[in-house]
């Protein structure tokens, strides 16, 4: 986990991840009434309501992934999002794809770019591992639930997107045949997926 040290008159000796909200701070002693203090010696910078990045820490194009899953523990990073982390096709997102379960309410963030799409049943645990971005535990689908899930959503992120996705996980190696059909299983794709992977793998 990337970590950081702040200033010793703020915490002596005190080391932080690259994303903390104030409630972190609270937890490893530092309280409330120190954080303005902190932001303004710059120990601190402010990132979106309520999240702070250590002062120092280079800026990633993770980071908005990162802060998205602070600020929103049940989201499942998803679709663009998830295949930019998993260097598969040449996606750039402007936006951090997230899925919720679909009785979820939809969170309260206006300052963070966001897209949602919801997840029931098998899909909310089927195929989702765990990273560590930047000191923040994010919860993403793996590279072949990710393939999968751009042909669930073709109309969404467009079945070139999609297309892409299948030829790289599978010259690369990140997924397997099998994963792949299993995935689409689970997501009732596979009679749209099949014919593109046959075509893919012939």
């Amino acid at each position: 986990m990337a970590m950081s040290k702040v200033a010793k008159e703020s915490a002596p000796a005190e080391y932080l991840p690259s994303l903390v909200r104030a409630r972190d701070l609270a937890g490893r002693g530092i309280g409330r009434g120190r954080l303005p203090g902190m932001l303004r010696r710059g120990e601190l910078d402010r990132v979106s309501r309520g999240l702070y990045r250590v002062q120092g820490e280079p800026i990633s194009e993770l980071e908005t992934v990162a802060a998205v899953s602070k600020r929103i523990p049940g989201a499942i990073v998803c679709l663009l999002s998830a295949l930019a982390i998993h260097d598969i096709g040449t996606q750039l997102p402007r936006y951090v794809w997230i899925a919720l379960d679909r009785k979820a309410r939809k969170p309260k963030v206006t300052d963070l770019p966001l897209r949602i799409v919801r997840f029931s049943g098998p899909l909310l645990h089927y195929g989702i591992e765990t990273r560590d971005v930047l000191g923040v535990h994010v919860k993403l689908t793996n590279p072949a639930r990710t393939v999968v899930d751009c042909f669930r959503y073709r109309n969404k992120v467009g079945m070139d997107v999609a297309l892409e996705a299948l030829r790289d996980v599978i010259g690369s190696r990140k997924a397997t045949i099998a994963e792949i059909e299993r995935a689409a299983d689970i997501g009732r794709v596979r009679t749209v997926i099949g014919p593109y992977l046959e075509s893919v793998v012939a």
